[in-house]
């Protein structure tokens, strides 16, 4: 759906022309599960995005409609529901609460919502929907947030309303993305530079079409295990309060004196984030082979010492491995299950996706989708020609 049609598909539900506004899902080129360890990570924003149209209402009603998603919804705005529906406008209202509670919206407004994002994909359809949505309420008054306290708000939303414990980066790259750049984010201090990505690479995301029902208790789990090393290794160092403040030779001293699981999950965290940071300076230097390598010990890690991977997973990773064109790949997002990310040379890249997708039909009997991607702008407002 173009702009123009969007559009007219507001106009001819609510009546007026309305203020649009965009926002990006992401990918995260390494930096996994490193988030909650208050560590680094290196998304890049993509080109699907969410488009949320608003027009303010007198009447102090809040109305959201898709015309992608089944229902139409009502809310008072000063009655908004105290916790999640369980409908897809969960998104739009725990956002409209967190500002409500901050006294940045008193109005009532239309809202009409068109997701491009794919739904399920690990390409954040939820931060996308949340982020767009905190940008078409914000417009109803004279509040101007910094991005960065939007992105912070909207991970409220999700935590406190809908229910998730995501940590920052999604919401963050959504808002402060930049084309031909990742985003090398410090989840700590939200400090963040713009790494460039060479303009011949593009970013082929891989969706295996598979999710187990474990995802959501083993990522619960292996916050627990962290947390439980970060007690261990706080009794050797009080000045560690995270993860993020374990070096390797403090790791490598006490490796021996923690639990097996625990040492292995510490180990992927900590060598994950020096991965990140020599990704980042690896990228900006144009060493697109260390990139490749670091990526692939990324997963080799997530593998075998997270233990986040799963079969179809790894085979997306093996398939990609002697194509021609191919720099690197791993799993992305929290696993078992979902996507991988690959860096491919762009004259490369459909010839690329195309056979990935064929090896991994012939390994696994699913045809997965796959999408050819590069790094694009944040969220913005955009104009109706």
């Amino acid at each position: 759906m173009n702009l123009r049609e969007f559009g007219q598909r507001f106009e001819a539900r609510f009546g007026d022309r309305p203020r649009i506004f965009r926002a990006p899902g992401r990918v995260n080129l390494i930096g996994e599960h490193t988030d909650y360890n208050d560590g680094f990570v290196m998304p890049a924003a993509v080109g699907f995005s969410t488009h949320v149209g608003i027009t303010p209402r007198s009447d102090g009603k809040l109305l959201v409609h898709s015309d992608e998603f089944p229902g139409n919804f009502e809310f008072e705005v000063h009655r908004l529901p105290a916790r999640r529906t369980g409908e897809w406008c969960d998104y739009i209202l725990g956002v409209a609460s967190v500002l409500r509670q901050r006294g940045c919206l008193t109005s009532g407004a239309n809202l009409f919502v068109h997701g491009e994002v794919p739904i399920g994909a690990g390409l954040s359809s939820s931060a996308a929907i949340e982020v767009a949505s905190a940008l078409a309420l914000l417009s109803l008054g004279n509040d101007r947030l910094p991005l960065s306290e939007v992105a912070k708000l909207c991970r409220r939303a999700e935590n406190e309303f809908v229910g998730a414990h995501v940590g920052i980066m999604d919401q963050f790259v959504s808002c402060v993305g930049e084309a031909e750049h990742a985003v090398l984010l410090d989840c700590r201090s939200l400090e963040f530079k713009f790494v460039p990505i060479p303009a011949h690479i593009r970013l082929v995301v891989c969706n295996t079409m598979v999710k187990h029902n474990l995802a959501a208790g083993a990522y619960n789990q292996r916050r627990a295990e962290c947390e439980e090393g970060v007690r261990d290794f706080a009794r050797w160092n009080p000045a560690v309060h995270a993860l993020r403040d374990v070096s390797v030779e403090l790791l490598e001293k006490h490796a021996k004196d923690l639990p097996p699981i625990i040492a292995k999950r510490c180990m992927h965290v900590v060598h994950e984030n020096q991965r990140t940071l020599e990704a980042a300076r690896s990228l900006s230097a144009g060493d697109l082979g260390c990139v490749g390598k670091l990526m692939r010990d990324s997963h080799l890690s997530l593998r075998d010492l997270y233990e986040v991977s799963c079969r179809e997973l790894d085979v997306m990773v093996e398939a990609a491995a002697d194509l021609t064109g191919f720099i690197g790949g791993r799993m992305t997002g929290g696993g078992f299950g979902g996507c991988t990310i690959n860096l491919v040379r762009e004259e490369n890249a459909e010839e690329f996706a195309a056979k990935i997708a064929e090896r991994y039909r012939n390994a696994t009997g699913i045809v997965p989708q796959t999408y050819l991607c590069s790094a694009e702008d944040g969220a913005r407002e955009v104009t109706l020609s």
